[in-house]
């Protein structure tokens, strides 16, 4: 999470002004012909009530969704005193369930108002105002007052606010700006006139808005890494600011809700926590372990120890003895509590069952990864899924259907997405999202990569690193996905180094498709191949090989269309259900072939759901409709876990 008060006038506009000017006439987004069984139930009574937090979850809070005041400016505009109408958040401002549905260009500025109460028995401890993602650049202030700016559309951030309250009722404004294609910050899909592969765009305010209380001194974050083979749990505990000799944090783990381990580790300082008889994660048994961290106040170490006892106690710290306050004395309550949960799983690169090509390994054991190409995009929702009930949904079929893995195609879920795939059981490749100029996106067809300003490099850093910093805590990503297709594409040796020298514990996918130029940095060999026929990955001695993508078997439904009567676009066109079956199986089969043959580690299918103009899904756009049933595709999934698997017909190896 970055977070920064910007060097613009911006910051510093009055809390009223002008009036705001008049929506340009023909700015209506076109919002589809469909819309999903969810999205007709949303109101802004139960619009994303869910704690938006879960790995790290407070009790006390309030959700700030609903009905918001808006209005669209002009860049240079000072704050509206009038505003244009409502607008329902989380939805972004070009989506049907905001309820403005209006095109924002990138000399636009979205305008958002409203008001809360800070709750009664909050008093005496800090308030943050947190926002899930706001898509692009969001300045916020609270009673007129500045509070705070970022830059960044798919990661969570926010605010202490607890200066600029005042008791009653408070005020929070929000602008944003947001140049979508037309600037080079990262973005994926979104384009401001969609067609084919690109999509609507998703201005502004897209996931939950809340506020809750926190102690001065606070948990900012817990990062749990888990250790099967030495069967502990490594845990950092990160804190809001500077700490005494006598803040600690005590550590819980629980199993099926009985507590299994504690410790006690002075703040800021690394813990290795023994779990026993560790009950492993696999999208078969997908068991969690809960973590507990509370920051307490123990006794002084050092009270009445002379200067030398300090120095030998300190020293305890850097020789490995991470439980040295096992046996501390806690006075008082917690002053902050967070829940978290853990998996104990590894995900590795390792000798396969084809003699001299690694494969992908699970718990030290090879585990073919049978996905799809989850972009995640909704009619009436764009990028923010109309319920969590609805975004549950399409795992449910994917799990009934036989995947045991999504690619999180160039999009960054809300936090429970990922709180569903770990309960659930499923695999997540994450991308990150694909940047750079409209000219930048094709780049890496050659040997040249992507060439960036100084800018450009330092908003797809630091977007990269927050991606991670923020997503790692979920066990059921099990690879960081960098570049796909040269969009974009840039120092890919680089790239894979930064991300592995954040997260080790995972597998990076340096290049998806196309140009392979962070070669054997990065752990997996994938190709993306849309022939009738998949191709086969050339062989790799140090790197798993995977099929990125492949499928993109298309069949229109009718009435289920985004748009009806218009031309519709996918890789193939099947002419009947059973016509899909049989184009469908050939791939697959396929699929199966190269796992058993040559050691094909995993394996991509276009895509989970149509998306817009785009129908290369196993499900309509709005869901309503599978084009074969998750039973059909199942039974063509099982022979890849099959322990004696039928033979199969030789072939000659790439």
């Amino acid at each position: 999470m970055r977070t920064m008060i910007l060097a613009s006038m911006l910051a510093f506009l009055p809390a009223s002004a002008v009036l705001a000017q008049e929506a340009p006439k023909g700015d209506k987004v076109y919002t589809g012909a469909i819309a999903t069984r969810w999205g007709k139930a949303v109101t802004p009574e139960n619009a994303w009530r869910s704690y938006p937090r879960p790995q790290l979850q407070r009790d006390k809070w309030q959700n700030l969704n609903g009905l918001w005041d808006y209005a669209i400016t002009r860049a240079g505009t000072p704050q509206p005193t009038k505003m244009d109408g409502k607008i329902l958040v989380p939805f972004a401002v070009e989506s049907r369930l905001s309820g403005v549905a209006r095109k924002v260009t990138p000399d636009d500025r979205i305008w958002y108002r409203r008001t809360f109460t800070v709750p009664a028995d909050w008093a005496g401890q800090n308030v943050r105002l947190n926002f899930g993602a706001v898509d692009y650049e969001a300045v916020v202030w609270v009673n007129g007052s500045p509070v705070g700016a970022h830059k960044g559309g798919s990661d969570a951030f926010g605010f202490d606010i607890t200066a600029a309250l005042k008791p009653g009722s408070n005020e929070v404004v929000v602008q944003v700006a947001d140049p979508t294609s037309a600037g080079s910050q990262p973005r994926g899909k979104q384009i401001l006139e969609p067609e084919g592969i690109w999509y609507t765009a998703s201005s502004g305010i897209w996931q939950t808005v809340w506020i809750e209380p926190v102690s001065k001194l606070h948990i900012a974050d817990v990062r749990a890494t888990p250790n099967i083979d030495t069967g502990r749990i490594e845990v950092d505990v990160a804190l809001s600011a500077w700490a005494n000799d006598t803040d600690a944090v005590r550590l819980t783990v629980r199993s099926g809700g009985q507590p299994i381990a504690s410790t006690i580790v002075r703040a800021n300082r690394h813990a290795s926590i023994a779990i026993p008889n560790a009950h492993l994660w696999s999208p078969e048994d997908p068991f969690l372990y809960d973590l507990d961290a509370e920051l307490v106040t123990i006794k002084d170490p050092y009270a009445g120890k002379p200067e030398r006892n300090r120095v030998a106690y300190d020293s305890r710290f850097t020789t490995g003895e991470s439980e040295a306050y096992a046996g501390a004395q806690v006075t008082g309550a917690p002053r902050d509590t967070v829940k978290a949960y853990f998996a104990m799983r590894k995900i590795s690169v390792g000798p396969g069952t084809v003699t001299g090509q690694p494969m992908l390994l699970l718990n030290n054991k090879p585990y073919f990864h049978n996905g799809t190409l989850d972009q995640g995009w909704w009619p009436d929702g764009l990028l923010t899924p109309p319920s969590e009930e609805a975004m549950r949904y399409d795992l449910e079929f994917l799990k009934k259907a036989g995947f045991n893995m999504v690619r999180k195609h160039i999009k960054v879920e809300p936090a429970r997405y990922y709180y569903d795939t770990d309960r659930m059981g499923i695999l997540v490749w994450q991308d990150m999202p694909s940047g750079g100029g409209e000219d930048q996106f094709l780049a890496g067809t050659s040997q040249s990569q992507a060439i960036f300003s100084s800018d450009m490099i330092s908003d797809q850093q630091a977007e990269l690193t927050q991606m991670i910093g923020e997503l790692r805590a979920f066990p059921s990503i099990v690879m960081w996905v960098v570049n796909n297709e040269g969009w974009g594409q840039y120092d890919s040796a680089t790239l894979t180094k930064l991300v592995r020298g954040m997260d080790p514990s995972r597998l990076v996918n340096s290049d998806s498709g196309w140009l392979d130029v962070a070669g054997r940095d990065s752990d997996v060999f994938d190709i993306h191949t849309y022939e009738d026929v998949p191709k086969v990955p050339t062989r790799q001695a140090e790197r798993a090989i995977v099929i990125g993508e492949y499928g993109g078997v298309g069949r229109p439904i009718d009435n289920h269309l985004w748009r009806a009567g218009k031309r519709n676009w996918s890789y193939q066109v099947a002419k009947d259900a059973d016509d899909y079956l049989a184009r469908y199986k050939r791939k697959f089969d396929e699929i199966v072939r190269q796992a058993r043959v040559y050691g094909l580690s995993a394996a991509v299918y276009t895509q989970t759901t149509d998306v817009e103009g785009e129908i290369n899904g196993l499900l309509t756009y709005d869901r309503a409709v599978a084009k074969a049933p998750a039973e059909a595709f199942a039974a063509m999934a099982k022979p890849l876990w099959e322990e004696s698997a039928p033979a199969v017909p030789p072939a000659k190896a790439p």
